[in-house]
This record gives structure tokens, C-alpha cells and sequence, in this order.
């Protein structure tokens, strides 16, 4: 897949919450955003892992690694990571799971790994309503990322937390609840990506208006890149 590699876009920094977590919004990321689409409906899509709510495929590995060499000076920048991790996951996502059928580690924030050098890279390709990205923190620790010498207080203030609440009914999580503070959502735009530290709390932010189809091209698509150096 080729691409004019014209420079357009639009970068934006946000310092989120307490901790002050970078994240970096970029607006028309992708120059041709529309193939990207046509990419993904050319594949099959299946379920991956037990977390994410619906389907993915794998995306070309040349095209992952084109997409991590454009961010690379932002990684260095406002991540201190210099030369940016490499590509260690890459897929197109489809939302397709109903609320009603969302697995109890589906109706929680999460985060995708606790090494520093790890970087989520998310890009929206749905048109219409999407929704977005919310942030979180945990209410009893005040965590709004879990690194290694954290895992262990966040797992046993959770598990102290769902007994005295209990688990969250089936839907996707949609602002605070007796576990988690909301402290910020980034609204999903057609190829804007997103680029945040992999150990923050995070979940997609899904209204009831955000249509939920196993049609690439009529879904809720994504492009995720995970970045980290084993």
C-alpha cells in the first residue's frame, strides 16, 4: 500500500489527570485513510485475546512499521523513548460485542502492559459516531497508570473493590463508577490517532449511539499499534 507521504496533519499534547500523562492527538494522520478501510474489509477479521470486545486482523507488518518511523520523533520528544520501540502488535479492531454480552474484563479500564516503554497507537477509521477514548483512575489507590511496583497494590484494591461494590453490570463503561474516576475522554474524528503510554488506564468510550457492526466499512474500525522492545 502506497502512500503520499505529504505532511498534513494536525498535533495536539495533552497532559491528562494528576499524573500528568502525556497524550498526543493527531488529526489527519494518515494520507489516505480511505484504503486503510478498504484494507480492512478485505480481511478476516476474528476474535483475538480474551479482551478486546469484537474481531481483529493482523495489518501488513511494512505498513505497521511505516506508521511507527512517522511517530518516532514524537516518541522521543514528549516520551523520552529514543529510537522508538518497535512495533511488537498491530491490528485493524471492529467493535462488535453488545454491552448485554460483555465478558466481566471487558466492563472495566485496563491497561496494556506495566513497562515504561510501552505505547499505544490508535487510530480511528469509522465514520459517523464513534465514541472515543476514556481515561481513568483508580479510586482507592489514585492510580491513573500501573507500573511494575504498582501491579500488586492495584490487583488487591480491585479485588477488595468488586467484593464491596460488586462487578459492573454488562455495558461499556461510560464515565465514573464506585471504582473508577474518569478523568478525561478524547473524542474519536475520522484518522485521528492517538498516541499514549501503554500502563495508563484506558477503555473505549462507547455511547448507545455508536453503531456496533461486523461491517468494516459501517463499524466502529480502529487501527492499533503496540509498541514495545522486549
Amino acid at each position: 500500500m502506497k502512500a503520499d507521504m505529504t505532511d498534513t496533519r494536525k498535533t495536539t499534547l495533552h497532559l491528562q489527570g494528576e499524573e500528568q500523562q502525556p497524550l498526543i492527538a493527531i488529526d489527519d494522520f494518515w494520507p489516505d485513510p480511505d484504503a486503510l478501510r478498504e484494507d480492512a474489509a478485505s480481511l478476516r477479521m476474528a476474535p483475538i485475546g480474551p479482551h478486546y470486545p469484537g474481531v481483529r486482523a493482523e495489518v501488513p507488518p511494512r505498513l505497521a512499521e511505516t506508521m511507527r518511523r512517522r511517530i518516532a520523533p514524537l516518541l522521543a520528544e514528549h516520551f523520552g523513548l529514543d529510537p522508538a520501540p518497535a512495533v511488537s502488535e498491530a491490528y485493524y479492531s471492529l467493535v462488535t460485542t453488545a454491552p448485554a454480552d460483555l465478558a466481566p474484563i471487558q466492563r472495566l479500564p485496563h491497561f496494556d502492559g506495566v513497562e515504561p516503554g510501552r505505547i499505544a497507537v490508535l487510530l480511528f477509521l469509522g465514520h459517523g459516531e464513534q465514541g472515543g477514548t476514556a481515561f481513568y483512575r483508580q479510586r482507592t489507590t489514585g492510580f491513573e497508570s500501573v507500573d511494575e511496583s504498582r501491579l500488586g497494590r492495584f490487583r488487591a484494591e480491585l479485588q477488595s473493590s468488586v467484593q464491596t461494590h460488586g462487578m459492573p453490570e454488562a455495558s461499556y463503561i461510560a464515565g465514573d463508577t464506585p471504582l473508577y474516576e474518569r478523568i478525561g475522554v478524547q473524542p474519536a474524528r475520522f484518522n485521528r490517532a492517538l498516541i499514549y503510554a501503554g500502563n495508563t488506564l484506558h477503555c473505549a468510550y462507547l455511547p448507545p449511539e455508536v453503531v456496533l457492526s461486523s461491517d468494516p466499512l459501517a463499524g466502529r474500525l480502529t487501527l492499533n499499534l503496540f509498541l514495545f522492545d522486549d
